[in-house]
């Protein structure tokens, strides 16, 4: 297995979106770890202050190539990453092995009409949170003594489509902007593949958010991270999963919260009658007992995304997938 870095250039970041015919960043094997760099903000950066900013970044925003530039998210994604010998219909599996801020401050926005509330709160507004990352805390508002812990994680984890200019905003069965703050360092995401080599991009770092992700944005944050991908051939999944220490997770995306419920619902009665050999029905009466179903966010228009949580503690023995 190789190790590789990956860093946030003009050449190996795009923005906006997803697309099948961007040329990849990096070319790896299965189960290959990549140090990756990651840049958020490149829309507000001309109000950033100076810590935030940094000569790449900077050359980012300054010079990105036009055929870089794929459709109308804010959001800046490293990649894609081709993975040899992938292809549609296999499963791509993430592993999140460390995640951390590479600088030490972020930024939460308010935007016109975006928001759980924003018939209520209409006016934009920016602001840049410092972080004390000697601490792993945000303090907000300034000066308050309310004291955020950092839990860092990266709101875009997805792969390729064979649309040429899918928008980074909405979540969906490729994963993109999941924005599930369980997906932290020590967790596995797997995705479905649709196209040759999987493209797998990331980025959309978040220090911290809160679930519903309600005002549209976290503390937005350039993020560090090592991944390592494998290709899963003896999976086939529909949707994405995930699994994080304690948890096994199934996603629903959908454009009220009562669909994206039941999607989750139904992703996680499909999970447990394929891999905990339960009947539906006593897959569906479990989830009553037992799952936890979660707001992920309400603001990724026009998906809204709720996530079911599987304590793997209460099965014995261990569920093997």
């Amino acid at each position: 297995m190789a190790n590789y870095t990956l860093k946030a250039t003009k050449d190996t970041v795009h923005l906006g979106g997803f697309s099948h015919l961007l040329k990849p960043a990096l070319t790896i094997d299965s189960g290959d770890t990549i140090d990756v760099e990651t840049y958020t903000g490149y829309y507000i950066y001309d109000k950033a202050p100076a810590e935030f900013l940094t000569p790449e970044f900077l050359d980012i925003c300054q010079n990105l190539p036009p055929e870089r530039k794929i459709a109308g998210g804010p959001h800046l994604l490293t990649g894609p990453i081709y993975v040899r010998d992938a292809e549609p219909g296999d499963v791509l599996e993430v592993n999140l092995e460390a995640i951390a801020p590479r600088l030490p401050v972020g930024f939460n926005a308010i935007r016109t009409g975006w928001g759980a509330l924003s018939e209520q709160f209409t006016e934009p507004a920016l602001r840049f949170i410092p972080l004390d990352l000697a601490n792993n805390i945000a303090q907000f508002p300034a000066d308050s003594g309310i004291k955020i812990p950092l839990q860092p994680f990266f709101g875009i984890l997805g792969v390729a489509t064979p649309e040429s200019d899918r928008n980074s905003i909405p979540p969906g069965c490729y994963g993109g902007n999941i924005d599930n703050r369980e997906l932290q360092a020590g967790s596995r995401l797997f995705l479905p593949i649709y196209v040759p080599g999987a493209l797998f991009s990331i980025g959309d770092g978040h220090s911290a958010q809160g679930d519903g992700e309600v005002n549209v944005t976290a503390i937005e944050t350039s993020m560090n991270g090592r991944i390592s991908l494998k290709l899963r051939k003896d999976l086939s999944l529909t949707t994405p999963i995930a699994e994080t220490p304690t948890d096994i997770i199934t996603m629903g995306f959908a454009q009220t919260l009562d669909a994206a419920l039941e999607q989750a619902l139904k992703n996680m009665i499909d999970f447990l009658a394929r891999f905990a050999n339960l009947s539906p029905e006593d897959a569906y009466v479990l989830c009553s007992l037992a799952v936890n179903f979660r707001i992920t966010q309400v603001v990724n228009s026009p998906q809204k995304g709720v996530h079911g949580m599987l304590p793997k503690s209460i099965f014995s023995p261990k569920i093997s997938w």
